[in-house]
């Protein structure tokens, strides 16, 4: 007999550092939508996190963090796909955490930068079951782009949200169908597209096709 149905959790998340790479620093920020289904439907979540000195890379490593950490807070263990435009975060996961742990985290060669963060990533992967896939940043993901959104106000305000609120998606896609963006978009089906996936077993490959996380695009 099998067992209850692990929960699955769609996370779009993206990352903003204000004049990353500048001498000084540099504010930043992060932001996820989170899509989870229940009794009574499609629930949307929300949260962004800011730090007044930071990077894009470290930006998408600690927004993935309090993504799961936030997912685990009532001790619930989920699917969870992490949707991100970061290579960086999601080649780290998928390719070189594994060989970074089992050498005691050391790399071939230097140091590991940002080891701290990968340290509470790697460890913050053991609250759920986790697969993390890629998408081009600014290339009409209208989720991402949402993220994107979230992630920039956090940084020019310097704001984090108090846990996961509830989603603000809804209102934000209105006023981009009022610019004439994402007329046939269905945020319900890509959901349930990437769902389906998910809860079949399928080991998603690194790059996320457009047409299975974003139809309907912008035009």
């Amino acid at each position: 007999m099998s067992g209850p149905r692990v929960p699955i959790a769609v996370a779009h998340l993206d990352e903003s550092c204000l004049g990353n790479g500048r001498e000084g620093d540099n504010p930043g920020g992060a932001g996820g939508l989170v899509e989870i289904r229940t009794s009574k439907g499609i629930e949307r979540r929300e949260f962004f996190i800011h730090a007044p000195a930071t990077t894009n890379n470290r930006m998408a490593l600690g927004g993935a963090i309090a993504l799961l950490q936030l997912l685990a807070a009532k001790g619930n263990r989920l699917h969870v796909l992490l949707v991100s435009d970061s290579e960086y975060l999601v080649r780290g996961v998928r390719e070189w955490l594994p060989g970074w742990v089992s050498r005691g985290w050391k790399r071939k060669a230097g140091a590991i930068e940002n080891l701290e963060l990968w340290r509470a990533l790697h460890a913050s992967l053991t609250r759920h079951e986790v697969q993390l896939v890629w998408v081009r940043g600014h290339a009409g993901h209208a989720k991402n782009e949402f993220a994107n959104d979230l992630a920039v106000r956090a940084a020019k305000e310097q704001v984090t949200s108090e846990g996961m609120v509830v989603a603000t998606f809804a209102e934000w896609l209105e006023g981009q169908r009022g610019k004439g963006r994402y007329p046939d978009y269905d945020p319900g089906q890509t959901f349930a597209a990437l769902e389906r996936r998910v809860a079949a077993g399928e080991r998603l490959p690194l790059a996320l096709e457009e047409a299975t996380g974003a139809a309907g695009g912008a035009r």
